[in-house]
């Protein structure tokens, strides 16, 4: 990548190391299409959510909301807990994550190894991700306390200002070389905030948005998922900074399809998250129909190191029925067709 992309040779803290994260080229087609994912996973913790942490926390000290020895409140499924942990440390706030079980108990480790306190919404035992009831008690902690901010991720605009330097490394690295952005939809904020900003340097961007069968974004019935930090599930309220009007098309893949994805990916070397899994399992089936010398970007947000007691485990897997040694066979092939003898 061109200098202004490279990282610092020497930083005094964490956040200095957000950004800057490489593009990897996973498959191509013999039209000269190609997928390139952009591996958000390189930046601290393994996760682009300590982007939009930072600028939410940045935003609140900007109104005066948060002060010197304050307390920061987020209601988190794991990687926002994890950006909001690193950037609370490096600045003296307390942080409280209302968190579920639903959540990879490696994130939830990781937060209260930061120091972050963990107050759980669900009883232990509860699997089921539940958000609406994560956001309710984060408010109701917050509420009429002085000096404590409930960033409320999915409605903050912060959220999306956070990823604004996506687009803009993307475009330097690619020199404005980029057809179609693909993303995962949680609150928004990653794709939404990328894709405005990229479609402003880029006329004619398609934008792409992934979720869970079982979410409610693009409609369809509303039912549990086990990918985890996308999607919305029934009962919660689809955030404000999901906007329809960029996102061109809207696509739903199965845990199955998603994890599937991972573990096939896996074997090329790579790990990813399980909402990476979708995004790349939308990515690989469209690039041999798309026209000759289409540059596709995937959004990978999330590590996989953290799922090797779930999404790697067959154990996991096969208890929960989500174990298809087909799934991974038609993926296994696929990447191996669209990554030829390299």
């Amino acid at each position: 990548m061109p200098g202004a992309l490279q990282r610092p040779a020497v930083v005094s803290r964490m956040s200095e190391l957000i950004g800057r994260t490489p593009l990897l080229e996973l498959a191509s087609t013999e039209t000269g299409s190609r997928l390139l994912l952009k591996l958000e996973m390189f930046n601290p913790l393994g996760t682009a959510k300590v982007r939009m942490a930072r600028s939410m926390i940045d935003a609140a000290e900007a109104t005066g909301e948060l002060r010197p020895g304050g307390r920061i409140i987020e209601s988190t499924s794991g990687n926002t807990g994890l950006g909001l942990a690193v950037i609370a440390a490096e600045r003296g706030y307390a942080f409280t994550a209302v968190v579920d079980h639903h959540a990879c108990a490696d994130k939830l480790r990781g937060m209260k190894a930061l120091g972050a306190e963990l107050v759980y919404a669900v009883g232990d035992g509860d699997e089921h991700l539940a958000t609406a009831v994560r956001e309710e008690l984060a408010e109701d902690m917050a509420r009429g306390q002085d000096n404590t901010v409930f960033t409320e991720q999915h409605n903050n605009p912060a959220n999306s200002i956070g990823y604004a330097a996506v687009a803009h490394e993307l475009h330097e690295a690619l020199d404005g070389d980029i057809d179609v952005l693909i993303g995962p939809v949680g609150t928004g904020g990653t794709l939404c905030g990328t894709g405005r900003e990229l479609a402003a340097l880029v006329p004619g961007l398609t934008v792409i948005g992934v979720e869970p069968k079982g979410s409610i974004v693009f409609g369809g019935p509303a039912h549990s998922y086990r990918q985890s930090g996308t999607g919305t599930p029934e009962g919660a309220e689809i955030g404000a900074l999901v906007d329809f009007d960029l996102i061109n098309e809207g696509v739903k893949v199965g845990d199955v399809e998603a994890f599937a994805t991972c573990r096939a990916v896996a074997r090329t070397g790579l790990l990813i998250g399980g909402s990476a899994g979708g995004v790349v399992h939308v990515a690989l089936n469209r690039l041999s129909s798309l026209p000759p010398g289409t540059t596709v970007v995937a959004l990978v947000n999330d590590s996989g190191e953290k799922y090797a007691d779930t999404i790697f485990d067959d154990v996991w897997m096969r208890d929960r029925a989500l174990l298809d040694p087909w799934a991974e066979q038609e993926i296994d092939e696929l990447l191996g067709k669209l990554r030829g003898d390299r």
